[in-house]
């Protein structure tokens, strides 16, 4: 069986590439693409009526607010206040990520394997484990699931030491930044994907994802930001042995945590670092053999559309098995707005 692997571009490139390429997920700088509309979708692009309503109901709710006593005097704007201090902080935090891995690309499987295997010891029964960090811990990082995953953690912390001198809403968690870096680790080999459909063309590269990537599709993601680390090792043999175990074993425990095949052919390239060698034994499923064959073709084309979309679909999901999410995480205080003193 021949497919065109998620992670085959890698060995090709040298650092010296990585280098010349500006990471493409910086909020910094913005990419506009000119398309021609399609007319047999052109219901997508007119202005519905449901957007109007929800537009003059927004207006209503305004001057209701304006209208209240309460809020004329003084109004605290903490909300969106704090939404642009995350995002503003995501942003960085990508970007520090993308230039660690960019100096590592040998480190990507890794990576990805350190992110599942963190968030793969979640126990559906008694809802405990999960993403929560505690792969760092040298009790579980010395397991034998956990082999040769020790140099994916180091550059993690070395990341982390970086991010939290510019934090000011405090250190970030290592369940959160072990989760964006398995993020970083896909959208730039995504991207690597892109240049080489290019024939190397870096610029033609970026220009064919932006226009054609799934990227928006990581908005969900971004939100499931403020996992809290846990302090204890969680229990061991909730994880098998990747590179040894049986078809029947991975479906097992894609199940154990609520999902299955289609999910488990999907993270083909978290499993180990020779992702045709694991979708081959998968494919010896007759279960998980039409997942293969289905993502294989998907990566065939420009947009590989069905693959990426499941992947960070399932990526997501994993990321937040069993956590509660803190949505204030990495904020400051600010300070309140008296809107009586405005001179309009």
């Amino acid at each position: 069986m021949e497919g065109i692997s998620f992670l085959s571009t890698l060995p090709s490139l040298s650092s010296r590439s990585f280098s010349q390429i500006s990471p493409p997920f910086s909020t910094s700088r913005h990419l506009h693409v000119r398309c021609a509309l399609d007319r047999s979708r052109g219901e997508q692009w007119q202005l519905r009526r449901r957007d109007l309503v929800g537009t003059f109901g927004t207006v209503v709710g305004l001057e209701m607010i304006a209208n209240s006593g309460k809020f004329t005097n003084e109004a605290e704007a903490a909300d969106l206040i704090q939404l642009r201090q995350r995002s503003e902080f995501q942003s960085n935090i990508k970007d520090t990520l993308y230039k660690a891995i960019r100096a590592s690309p040998e480190l990507v499987p890794s990576i990805l394997k350190l992110a599942l295997n963190d968030a793969m010891t979640y126990d559906k029964a008694t809802k405990t484990g999960g993403p929560n960090g505690s792969i760092r811990l040298s009790p579980e990082i010395s397991r034998p699931e956990n082999s040769g995953l020790a140099s994916a953690l180091g550059l993690v912390e070395e990341a982390k030491k970086e991010i939290d001198s510019y934090s000011k809403g405090g250190p970030i968690s290592y369940a959160d930044l072990i989760q964006f870096a398995a993020q970083t680790a896909v959208k730039k080999t995504f991207l690597d994907a892109a240049i080489r459909k290019c024939g190397g063309n870096e610029e033609k590269g970026r220009t064919l994802y932006s226009a054609y990537g799934s990227n928006g599709q990581w908005r969900l993601f971004d939100r499931t930001f403020g996992r809290s680390d846990t302090q204890d090792p969680d229990p061991e043999g909730r994880i098998p042995q990747w590179d040894k175990a049986s078809v029947q074993d991975m479906k097992s425990k894609f199940i154990a945590i609520g999902l299955g095949p289609r999910q488990l052919a999907v993270m083909s390239a978290f499993l180990g670092p020779d992702q045709l060698a694991t979708e081959t034994l998968l494919a010896s499923d007759q279960d998980v053999l039409p997942w293969v064959e289905k993502y294989q073709r998907s990566r065939e084309t420009v947009s590989q559309t069905d693959y990426e979309v499941d992947l960070i679909t399932t990526l997501t999901k994993l990321s937040t098995l069993g956590q509660q999410i803190n949505y204030e995480a990495y904020t400051y205080p600010v300070k309140k707005v008296d809107f009586s003193k405005l001179k309009l």
